[in-house]
């Protein structure tokens, strides 16, 4: 439970009151509230310029004031510390604040998350206001959490960046002997004999295109150095935070599978994780539930808060479609589903001005509460209600694991070669909706997870192979468990050194093959996976593209041949015994037919089924647990209403209170919550 003040599934948002100073539309934002369940908000995240109009004054009264009101009134505060954007007397007086961006130029005052993460202004100034908001509430019942900052991210590569960088390399290589190796900078004359040669990679040095680099080490490192600056600044913040009320969590709201933070070293020192989901209405509902199940990931399996959503729409993507009726009830659910214990929404009440009037809100600009916007989320506030404790830190256990790893992606993206066509989180993604469609639950886990606790473990294109990764998977394989990786992995080492002796490098013996070269595709391009006889569960042939390594086996078996170009019958997929596991290599990307079929062939030799059989298409079902009782949600993405087989189990409704058994329809983008 994120606190027991509030042990139901928090439902809220972003509040904003001190845009509209007011107090008739406060008062009515509190009837509206009460009239649509809310009990949280969100406040204080983008004031602190209000809170401290200069270097000496701080003023909380009007925070004071809506703490209270609120509380009265039974919401209760997820108190931001404001830090997410500061005052503009900080960057006129101190302009060491201000980034400098990819290009090289300063930047003036303007936007937000405009702050340099190794600026000594900002982390004094931002420690020192989470200080005095912790000092001035660690006291107050109506806070029940902590909200640093917002949405962290963004790089910077000022003067300060740059002399913080070299004390991090100091920290991390101990000599320039071991940098220098670590970079390989003999290439193109690069070595450094002082470390203050060594600059920041941008375009006025090794980068270009934001992920174009000359030295795939150097820029690796500077991302690790950004993402490790800002979390910094993060702790920072919480340390002060906790000093005062060490019996408050403190959390900040993430952004599912944003490029430049390592969320998985973030979650470390996050007492709950929280983020932030918008899909459009063309996101694949598979890629949303995947995001939720690697936001629960960060944590090995705790639940999240879904700190932000919008009711209706977004006002930032090209082009922002209105939530269709019920399906803002419905992604919310798949929040809940998936193991949020928060459902909340960006914002409460709609801005009248500047770049977020437009972004959707449970109070819309016409101010009351007779619009659909307001009627769907008071119905979902009643249901959250009538749900109450039952599903707090419930659990959704799975025995299929997916690697996913910021570092990775990272090391890929700088890559050049052997194509600009290959999107890491695509093809993780490719493996991750071959389950979804079978409705067979995953994990979403970093490299850093125990892999004893599943039966399967699929890492998509794992290009680099960290200290001690082969050895684990090694002996979670000899243990009986089943490994799957992909092309393109195996290659490097985590400062992106080759790693010689041939491809897969240090997953050479697991695998049992070696791959001699890897054949880049173009878009229009595809090649055959032509599955030998005698493999059961699959079609004779499938399509492949993008990348196609040319395998030799060394122990494994192929399993399926290519069909086509002057590899035709060079091994496409292969399997491994090993101990008592197997390690299965996939030498190309296959079309969605070939994963769906693999998957299955797995998981059925595992024994893992599927939550519900024959489902429909576009139904989805997840399962929570708890207590040893489980709770399982059938989520019907279709306009039009589907059927379910659930056998002959008993199931309460737990929105109805029905008991349920056998054929169970579920609405056009409805849900049904059942206790089993």
């Amino acid at each position: 439970m994120i606190n027991d003040r509030l042990p139901k599934i928090w439902y809220g948002g972003d509040y904003n009151p001190e845009q509209w100073d007011d107090a008739e539309i406060w008062s009515e934002d509190i009837r509206m509230f009460k009239l649509a369940g809310i009990d949280v908000a969100t406040l204080n995240v983008f004031s602190w310029a209000l809170n401290q109009p200069n270097e000496d004054t701080y003023d909380f009264a009007w925070l004071d004031e809506t703490i209270d009101r609120l509380y009265r009134n039974g919401i209760c505060t997820c108190l931001a510390t404001s830090t997410g954007a500061h005052p503009a007397w900080m960057a006129k007086k101190y302009p060491d604040v201000l980034r400098v961006d990819y290009q090289g130029r300063k930047r003036k005052f303007g936007g937000r998350h405009n702050s340099c993460p190794n600026s000594p202004t900002y982390r004094k100034y931002s420690q020192l206001i989470a200080a005095k908001l912790a000092e001035r509430y660690k006291d107050n019942p109506a806070v029940v959490i902590w909200h640093v900052s917002n949405e962290y991210g963004g790089y910077c590569y000022c003067d300060n960046c740059a002399e913080a960088f070299r004390r991090w390399l100091r920290a991390r290589y101990g000599t320039l002997e071991r940098l220098n190796k670590a970079w390989n900078t003999r290439f193109w004359g690069h070595t450094f004999y002082d470390w203050d040669e060594v600059v920041v990679p941008n375009e006025l040095s090794e980068e270009w295109n934001g992920s174009r680099t000359n030295f795939q080490g150097i820029s690796l490192d500077y991302r690790r150095f950004q993402s490790d600056s800002l979390l910094a600044c993060y702790k920072l913040e919480y340390d002060a935070l906790k000093k005062h009320t060490p019996h408050l969590p403190v959390t900040t709201n993430l952004m599912g599978t944003y490029r430049e933070l390592d969320y998985f070293e973030w979650a470390k020192h996050m007492d709950v994780v929280s983020w932030d989901n918008y899909p459009s209405l063309t996101t694949p509902v598979s890629y949303t539930a995947m995001v939720h199940d690697l936001m629960r990931g960060l944590k090995s399996g705790q639940p999240f808060m879904l700190m932000e959503q919008t009711p209706s729409q977004q006002n930032w993507q090209a082009i922002n479609a209105l939530k269709r009726p019920g399906v803002m009830r419905l992604w919310s659910y798949q929040a809940v589903a998936r193991g949020a214990d928060t459902v909340m929404f960006f914002q409460l009440r709609r801005s009248v001005g500047a770049c977020e009037k437009y972004h959707g809100a449970v109070i819309e600009h016409v101010g009351h509460e007779r619009t659909r916007v307001f009627r769907e989320c008071a119905e979902l506030g009643g249901e959250l209600r009538k749900l109450g404790d039952s599903l707090l830190d419930a659990r959704v256990e799975a025995k299929v694991a997916i690697v996913f790893d910021w570092e990775n992606r990272w090391a890929l993206e700088l890559s050049s070669g052997p194509t600009v066509e290959l999107d890491y989180v695509n093809e993780v993604h490719n493996y991750y909706d071959a389950l979804f469609k079978q409705n067979i639950q995953v994990d979403m886990i970093g490299t850093d997870e125990d892999l004893g606790r599943y039966d399967i473990v699929i890492a998509p294109v794992l290009y680099m192979v960290k200290p001690g990764y082969a050895a684990k998977v090694e002996a979670f394989v000899a243990a009986g468990g089943t490994f799957l990786t992909t092309f393109f992995s195996g290659i490097v080492n985590e400062s992106d050194i080759v790693t010689t002796g041939g491809y897969p490098g240090e997953l050479r013996k697991v695998l049992g093959i070696w791959a001699e070269e890897i054949d880049a595709l173009f878009p229009d391009q595809r090649n055959r996976i032509v599955v030998k006889g005698g493999v059961g569960g699959f079609k004779s042939e499938y399509e492949c593209g993008l990348l196609c390594d040319l395998v030799h086996l060394e122990g494994a078996e192929a399993i399926a041949e290519y069909g086509d170009d002057f590899y035709a019958g060079m091994p496409a997929v292969t399997v491994n015994r090993f101990g008592r596991g197997e390690a299965w290599y996939v030498a190309t990307s296959p079309d969605a037919a070939f994963l769906w079929s693999l998957t299955s062939h797995l998981c059925e030799k595992k024994g893992i089924e599927p939550l519900v059989r024959s489902a429909p298409a576009g139904l989805e079902a997840s399962r929570r647990t708890k207590d040893g009782r489980s709770v399982l949600f059938l989520l019907n993405h279709n306009a039009e209403e589907v059927s379910v087989d659930v056998g002959d189990r008993r199931l309460s409704d737990l929105l109805t209170g029905q008991t349920r058994t056998g054929t169970i329809t579920v609405p056009g983008r409805g849900a049904a919550i059942l206790g089993e």
